[in-house]
């Protein structure tokens, strides 16, 4: 499917955020591996969370499913002897369910996605695992990845922590079901701080107990805890939400979005804090949140890493701002779903925009007049690059064709539909 965006001056509505992806996920696995019986209400649909509930479904776990709410009784630390699993396109359910994989016999990860999971590197995480007693056999790293477990044992891990976190909430969610003790050191560095935030925050709420560092580099995890089974409610996403927020931020916009929590631990509420040095007028009532756009947006100097999932939403404002912008600590882009820093700057220049790229650095050379437009554009199977670059094709001159666009639904299945709700212009064409 291919999304037509045509120029649109005013965004205007009301609309209920997506639920949280990240949230999402972590709640399924911490009810999968508790023993009783867990409610997750107001759970995020999308390819993602889904794989998570047909991979743990696959491992044992039970579910029961209706508009509001799912229920699911756990396997705890005895998952089914399963095969095989896909996680279709889902790099973090995959590197979580690697650990989790390490109390089966012998479970068998496919390829599904060749040109795009197929690519990313696992390396740190199958390292990490060798060291707890368990053999995997990889392709340089890569899928498909087979897990010989059946035995793990805790003791002293280290894993590195400078392409993604995801490694390290992997092992945390693992750990304190084994026998033994454990110590997770974090090695050279640690992307995506905040995120490992919401893994202890879930760990917290499942009953688990773990010490860490203030600075996020040391754990230490007893054995032989049990997760237990909770009550879960999932707030709205702001990864999700970055996209509407942005396009908001550059058209001439009122929009409210509701289930948006102001202290929130995501990460990417970071995107609030951005598009409010760069001008933009947002204010909250609660968990409602109100957008007033069209100001004159400024340039400025970001950390992305505060804020991974949101920084293409935020460099497709920054592109209609005055001034140049730099998106800098963002290395980790590269590793995502396609190379989130070379390939959409490529896009991006097609579109008109003026940007540059460094090894970790995005930067941005606004053009508040617009960007001519008038191109069909790679989407390169990446559900982040397809809503970045809708926020650049509404403030086009002649639009954007955005090819593969059906590809937003892995994370943002409403993506469209919202934002056309919103007032803009976009059409859905099948190939």
């Amino acid at each position: 499917m291919n999304a037509i965006v045509k120029p649109t001056g005013k965004l205007k509505g009301e609309i209920n955020s997506l639920s949280s992806k990240n949230y999402t996920t972590r709640y399924l696995l911490a009810a999968a591996l508790s023993e009783g019986t867990s409610t997750i209400y107001y759970p995020a649909h999308s390819e993602d969370s889904d794989a998570m509930r047909r991979c743990i479904q696959d491992l044992g776990a039970q579910m029961q499913e209706d508009h509001e709410k799912i229920i699911i009784t756990g396997f705890g630390k005895s998952p089914s002897p399963v095969k095989e699993l896909n996680v279709g396109n889902a790099g973090a359910v995959l590197r979580f369910l690697m650990s989790t994989a390490a109390l089966c016999p012998e479970v068998t990860f496919v390829n599904a996605y060749p040109e795009s999971l197929g690519k990313r590197p696992h390396d740190d995480l199958i390292q990490a695992l060798e060291q707890i007693n368990i053999r995997v056999e990889h392709q340089d790293g890569k899928l498909p990845i087979k897990i010989y477990g059946g035995n793990p044992q805790g003791g002293k891990i280290q894993v590195s922590g400078d392409v993604s976190s995801q490694f390290l909430s992997s092992l945390l969610f693992l750990t304190p079901l084994l026998e033994e003790d454990s110590e997770i050191e974090v090695l050279v560095d640690l992307k995506s701080k905040v995120v490992v935030g919401q893994t202890l925050d879930v760990l917290k709420q499942a009953g688990i107990q773990v010490e860490a560092s203030d600075d996020f580099m040391f754990y230490k995890i007893p054995g032989n805890q049990k997760y237990l089974p909770q009550k879960y409610i999932v707030e709205g996403d702001y990864p999700g939400s970055a996209a509407i927020l942005a396009a908001a931020a550059v058209t001439d916009s009122n929009v409210t979005m509701l289930r948006l929590m102001e202290d929130s631990k995501q990460g990417e509420k970071a995107a609030v804090d951005v598009l409010k040095e760069m001008g933009v007028n947002i204010t909250y009532d609660q968990s409602t949140l109100k957008i007033i756009g069209n100001q004159t947006l400024n340039a400025g100097e970001f950390d992305g890493d505060h804020f991974t999932d949101a920084v293409l939403a935020l460099v497709a404002a920054a592109v209609f701002a005055k001034g140049t912008s730099r998106f800098y600590n963002v290395e980790n882009l590269r590793y995502k779903e396609c190379d989130r820093i070379t390939d959409f700057c490529n896009e991006l220049k097609k579109a008109g925009a003026k940007v540059e790229e460094r090894q970790s650095e995005i930067i941005v050379h606004g053009q508040p007049n617009g960007v001519d437009g008038g191109v069909e554009i790679n989407a390169h199977y990446d559900h982040r690059v397809i809503m970045a670059l809708t926020v650049v094709g509404l403030r086009s001159k002649k639009g954007l064709i955005i090819r593969d666009a059906h590809h937003v639904a892995k994370s943002y299945p409403q993506f469209f539909e919202h934002i056309q709700f919103l007032g803009a212009n976009v059409e859905l064409q099948e190939d």
